[in-house]
Order: C-alpha cells, then sequence, then structure tokens
C-alpha cells in the first residue's frame, strides 16, 4: 500500500471534482481500486502503487480541466482515464476552449475527444473530408454544427445533407405515404442534428428559402453544388457508382463532408461499399483529408463503447 498527495488552492475545486454524491471520484476509486479522501487543501489517494500513480495522474488531469472551467461529467472522466493508461493525458489541453458552434438554446458545441478535434480541424482546413468510426462519435453532429458555422459566417449559401435511403432490410415501396413522407424517417437524425442547431422555425425558414436541403442521395444527380456545404450521411450505404456521382456534383468555393462506419453496411446482395473503395482511391490526394474514429471517440453511454469493443473482439476472432 502506498499513498499520495495531490494539491487544491480552492474548496470550489474540490467540490467539482469530487461531483454530487462523489460520484466522480468514486467513478476513479472503482476503476483503479483506490481510496480518495479529501483533508485540508490536498487529496490524498491510497492503495496499490501503479494504480494510485494513474489515479493521481487523473486527478490532476481533472483538476486542470476544473482550472479552464470545464464541467465534468461520465464521459470526460472515462476518456481521462483511457488518456493516462495511454500516457497521452497532457494531449487534453488541446480540447479546451475550442467552441465550434452555438445551438438555438446557447450551449456551445466543442470536440469532446482528441479524434473529434482531429475531425474538426480536418474539415476546416480540407476541401473534401472522410469520417469513418462507430456509432456514438459525433460524426454527423459535428459536421452540421461546422457546416452551420460556415453558413452564419457567410462562407457557404447553402447547407445540404443527404444520405442513401437503403436502411436494415426495409424497402421504401412497403413504407406509407408519397416519396417524402417514405424518405423523412432515414433522414430524422439529419433533421434532429439541424433543429438542435438553428431552432425549428428558424430551419423552416431557411428551408423555404432554399438555403438548407435534406434530400435523399438520388436527388443530388445531375447537379453542381457551388458555394455549398454538403454532408453525406451512412456513406458505407452508397454503391460505387452513387459515391462516384456524389463526389462528382462538387462546385466552386464548396466543401464536402463524407461520413460512415464500414461495419454496419445494409447494401443487399453483397455489393461493395462505395465508401470502402473511395478510401482506397482517393488516399493521397491533396485537399482530401481521411480521419478515423475508435471506440475511445463514442460520447455516448459508456455500454456503447463496450458493445463497439465487443463486436470488433467477436470480428477478429472469425478472421
Amino acid at each position: 500500500m502506498t499513498e499520495k498527495k495531490v494539491d487544491f488552492d480552492r474548496m470550489e475545486q474540490a467540490v467539482a471534482l469530487f461531483g454530487s454524491f462523489d460520484e466522480n471520484v468514486k467513478l476513479i476509486s472503482k476503476t483503479y481500486n483506490v481510496a480518495i479522501t479529501s483533508r485540508g487543501g490536498e487529496i490524498r489517494i491510497a492503495g496499490e502503487p501503479e494504480e494510485v500513480d494513474k489515479a493521481s495522474r487523473v486527478i490532476e488531469s481533472l483538476l486542470q480541466m476544473i482550472n479552464r472551467g470545464e464541467a465534468l461529467n461520465e464521459q470526460n472522466i472515462r476518456y481521462c482515464m483511457a488518456l493516462v493508461e495511454e500516457g497521452a493525458e497532457e494531449k487534453l489541453p488541446a480540447l479546451s476552449g475550442d467552441c465550434i458552434c452555438i445551438t438555438s438554446r446557447g450551449k456551445p458545441v466543442k470536440p469532446k475527444t482528441l479524434g473529434q478535434k482531429r475531425y474538426c480541424t480536418a474539415i476546416k482546413e480540407h476541401t473534401i473530408t472522410i469520417g469513418v468510426g462507430p456509432a456514438g462519435t459525433g460524426k454527423t453532429y459535428l459536421a452540421v454544427a461546422l457546416a452551420v458555422s460556415a453558413f452564419r459566417a457567410q462562407q457557404v449559401n447553402r447547407i445540404i445533407l443527404t444520405r442513401p435511403a437503403v436502411e436494415a432490410g426495409e424497402k421504401l415501396g412497403f413504407l406509407p405515404g408519397d416519396l417524402q413522407q417514405k424518405v423523412d424517417p432515414y433522414l430524422r437524425p439529419l433533421y434532429d442534428a439541424l433543429f438542435d442547431m438553428l431552432g425549428a422555425e428558424t430551419y423552416q425558414k431557411y428551408v423555404e428559402k432554399g438555403n438548407i436541403e435534406v434530400a435523399p442521395l438520388a436527388y443530388m444527380r445531375g447537379r453542381t453544388l457551388d458555394d455549398s456545404f454538403i454532408i453525406l450521411d451512412e456513406a458505407q450505404n452508397t454503391t460505387q457508382e452513387q459515391m462516384k456521382m456524389f463526389l462528382t456534383r462538387l462546385g466552386f468555393n464548396s466543401k464536402m463532408v463524407i461520413t460512415g462506419d464500414i461495419t454496419q453496411i445494409d447494401l443487399p446482395d453483397g455489393r461493395r461499399s462505395g465508401l470502402k473503395e473511395v478510401m482506397h482511391i482517393l488516399k493521397g490526394i491533396d485537399d482530401i483529408a481521411q480521419v478515423r474514429f475508435d471506440e475511445k471517440d463514442v460520447v455516448r453511454h459508456r455500454l456503447v463503447q463496450d458493445i463497439i469493443k465487443a463486436y470488433e473482439k467477436y470480428q477478429e476472432g472469425r478472421r
């Protein structure tokens, strides 16, 4: 058994660190099997030497986050612990103060992981960005936030969001309603992200003016998209022909973001994914960036990370 002390300056820091009902330090204690107590102006960590060292590094990093004005939650505490395991906690300050958009409710949208930070930087610095990774990594949400930010700054005149209408074995012909009603459920995640950024009334106003368009991928054929921020979501479900068609819509002063998860391909009859192919075809081309996310970039419930890791382990075992 060993004990280590971490100093803090103000009681507010300790209150923020410990969290409501000490939930933050309970998470750290359980992860590293250490006892954490606060006395005077110091935090004491007791346990096995290696675990105490890791827990103290986590606590020091979290105190720095608090000093930068960041609120602690389960997601960023777990992410901090993951970086400590890799010996990379010194990279955490890179995430601070990088607000890319303000939502309609006044909430700042920021990258929450280093993978998300790389993705946002790539989108800002490249004409075409391909973001590939598991569900819950914020690929679509951050792309929409950057699109709204560019639109508000008058860098583009239009936001165009699209995705292929091929999902989980369902056929459009069997769904009720006219064409718009049939495709709306497939486009719902895109609507949700835009509503969050703009609010429903502002969104509707821009749709009526033609500044925002949310449509199935088939609607892109034959068009040239100038002065636009174009997002292709669920791109793993594009065919090779659809992906080529989409990429060649690029006009002047436009940006394209292509997002997808190559482990969730729903194409019928074993057809090759246009996303998997384009990642090889466009590799190394100037002004085209590719960003890969992993389970550490998942910002949903902790179990989502565990589920993704379990599936990856299962898939590796089958190879």
